[in-house]
């Protein structure tokens, strides 16, 4: 496989699947309504908490970079 196409499949695959995270993020953030739902601050320490140390792997994995987006593209 030749180097520009695995960037074009990285960049494929990268910008969708960041998409679909940031789209699950957005819809944990949709269960914020206490009217609807019940809650307490704990589970939202944990749910945070949880996010927090995904992207510190993450982070390690890559190496850090911080460009927060509401789209992702490379």
């Amino acid at each position: 496989m030749a180097d520009s196409e695995k960037r074009t499949n990285f960049v494929r695959l990268a910008e969708g699947r960041t998409q679909i995270a940031l789209d699950a993020i957005r819809k944990l953030g949709n269960l914020s309504n206490r009217r609807a739902y019940e809650f307490s601050d704990a589970d939202i320490r944990k749910i945070s908490k949880a996010l927090k140390e995904a992207v510190s792997d993450l982070e390690k994995r890559f190496g850090s970079s911080n460009e927060p987006s509401d789209s992702f593209k490379l």
